[in-house]
């Protein structure tokens, strides 16, 4: 029906505001940084409106001791890298075991320098520019960071990758050796970065996966997979993939702790937009 559907462009500041503070509208969602959403909600409040809010991810990728590698890692650089790393969800933590880690940087790094940035219009291109110039300066000065912070440069670092010499491209970088006090480990970066967390126990893992303030998703690999359930429900993220599942539209998606709060997809998505009523009486 006419008006079910408007489309009002502007940015955050001015449209945004408004909307966000505006007595008639009594329901808004966002979805953008941890930044952009308390500003949401601080403007919402003086009317009680509903606010969902799908915000920041640093989302962990948990291996565990019996994981198939070969598979386990290459997807893992996959899933980070998607979309050059610009994804709320991006696994871009990689936990691994400690005894495993020399396979797993080989591994990691041969995965990484399959992928071809470049002209997104060359057939030969797999991963584009970033999404404009503040990202684009933000992914460098992280990457400087990530090796003033003494991490383990694997693969990448600061600069355009070769052949590159104007456009907003970036290397895809992984770092190993990550400690998870790191500012590349707490940080969202929102770019082709990865870090490379070892850990000594499954229990440390777990530990080092719930220590950011962010919740959104997480990964599991193992073929355990009552053990891998098990870590996934000592995990705080709203959403787990076990060993790289297909996206499924009906599961809901949303976050725990400063990556937000309500839910995307499934019919808990639906009633975020949709409020409850009794009618009581004698009939």
């Amino acid at each position: 029906p006419a008006g079910v559907f408007n489309l009002v462009n502007g940015d955050g500041l001015c449209v945004g505001a408004a909307l966000a503070s505006h007595a008639n509208v009594d329901m808004i969602s966002i979805t953008g940084s941890t930044r952009a959403g308390i500003a949401v909600a601080q403007a919402a409040a003086p009317t009680v409106k509903r606010v969902a809010q799908e915000l920041g991810g640093k989302s962990p990728n948990v291996i565990l001791p019996d994981a198939d590698l070969d598979r386990a890692i290459p997807l893992g650089i996959a899933a980070a890298f998607r979309n050059l790393g610009q994804s709320c969800s991006a696994p871009t933590r990689m936990i691994v075991p400690r005894a495993q880690l020399t396979d797993i940087e080989s591994i990691a790094e041969r995965a990484a320098e399959e992928i071809v940035v470049g002209d997104p219009l060359a057939e030969t291109t797999t991963h584009g520019a970033i999404a404009n110039r503040a990202q684009f300066d933000r992914i460098q000065t992280m990457i400087g960071v990530g090796i003033s912070e003494g991490a383990k440069l694997v693969t990448g670092g600061q600069g355009r990758p070769e052949g590159l010499n104007a456009g907003l491209y970036v290397k895809p970088t992984i770092f190993s050796e990550v400690r998870t006090g790191m500012r590349i480990a707490q940080e969202e970066i929102f770019g082709p970065v990865l870090c490379i967390i070892p850990y000594e126990t499954v229990e440390e893992a777990v530990t080092i996966a719930n220590d950011t303030v962010y919740g959104l998703g997480a990964h599991i690999q193992g073929r355990d997979i009552n053990r891998a359930k098990d870590v996934a429900s000592r995990i705080r993220a709203g959403q787990v993939h076990l060993n790289y599942p297909a996206w499924d539209p009906h599961a809901p998606f949303g976050g725990f702790k400063q990556s937000g709060n309500g839910r995307e997809y499934g019919v808990e998505g639906m009633l975020e937009y949709l409020e409850v009523k009794s009618i009581l009486g004698y009939f």
